[in-house]
């Protein structure tokens, strides 16, 4: 193993999440990572690249976490919120165990959610309702339906909602052939369904992932971890740093994912971080939950980079959320 001599410049916002579902499958070795204040994250495209980042509470400026299930964590995550600023995105879909083999139901998941807004705080929840896909049996009147249901019971338990749809990637039409391709009219109706129920219920909604403008549906535009949801959020003042996103049309914060690809155990047939539902059944052996790393050790050829903090929140100012 060798350390380089660089030091990489490094925004400290901490993903938990977008790799894998690490609050739902790994909670154990993320507590770990916090105690320790540090932890490892492989380059998943050269992958002899590993970063060291720091967790600890000075150095990060949001813990972005997102997940399916968050009941592994709710004993610890008020413990979290008092050390860190954190935000959560809770994925809540229409779909079963057809299509979500591991994930809990949605009655479980609105339970679940409740228990977290009431630690946390409603600011501090983002409730994400995608990918939204079309087949037979999740028809566009279906999505409505159970939108509205959700919607109903929900609003007034997170900050707002965002939604995108299914983003046709090669792997997901191999895992899920029996996908409807959704056409513009389709969008249309589903758009105009979700703008309704939004005002019916004074739910703030946005897209994800797109630059197209929705607003003529009362939708918002894109842009899941901006300065506005943070700053509301944790009552501080960010710097405008120019969002560069993880995918295509992201309009995100840039951070840091301490996951690893191919590990997330839900067996969604959607999925877009693994590439064949049966692999993380053999990857998570490589799982060690009091190593830095999701997956694995370091191995004599890595090289592990150190890096340096930078903050994103400005020294304390008094913002708009403070009257």
């Amino acid at each position: 193993m060798l350390m380089s001599p660089d030091i990489v410049s490094d925004n400290m916002i901490i993903n938990v999440g977008g790799r894998t579902d690490i609050v739902n499958y790994y909670t154990p070795w993320l507590l770990n990572r916090l105690s320790e204040g540090y932890a490892y994250s492989r380059n998943p495209f050269a992958r002899e690249n590993v970063y060291k980042l720091s967790l600890k509470p000075e150095d990060v400026d949001c813990l972005l976490f997102c997940s399916k299930n968050y009941q592994p964590i709710l004993e610890h995550i008020g413990s979290i919120d008092e050390k860190y600023n954190i935000l959560c995105n809770y994925t809540i879909t229409a779909y079963g165990k057809d299509i979500e083999p591991k994930v809990p139901t949605i009655n479980q998941s609105i339970k679940t959610l409740k228990r977290l807004s009431d630690i946390v705080g409603s600011n501090k929840i983002l409730w994400r309702y995608d990918p939204i896909l079309l087949t037979e049996k999740y028809t566009i009147e279906k999505h409505l339906e159970t939108f509205e249901d959700i919607v109903e019971k929900i609003s007034p338990l997170v900050y707002r909602c965002i939604f995108s749809f299914v983003d046709m990637y090669k792997k997901v039409e191999e895992n899920m052939p029996e996908i409807i391709p959704l056409t513009e009219e389709d969008k249309v109706k589903l758009l105009k369904g979700i703008g309704e129920i939004s005002e019916r219920y004074n739910l703030y909604t946005q897209s994800c992932a797109t630059n197209e403008s929705y607003e003529k549906y009362g939708i918002h535009a894109a842009g899941c971890t901006t300065r506005e949801i943070l700053e509301q959020a944790h009552n501080v003042v960010y710097k405008n740093v120019k969002g560069t996103g993880i995918r295509e049309n992201c309009h995100c914060i840039p951070s840091r994912d301490i996951g690893a690809y191919n590990s997330c155990l839900s067996e969604c047939k959607y999925c877009y971080a693994n590439r064949k539902p049966e692999i993380p059944k053999n990857v998570i052996k490589l799982h060690d939950e009091k190593s830095p790393l999701l997956l694995g050790h370091l191995k004599e050829d890595d090289k592990l980079i150190d890096t340096e903090v930078i903050r994103y929140i400005e020294p304390k100012q008094t913002t708009l959320f403070d009257f």
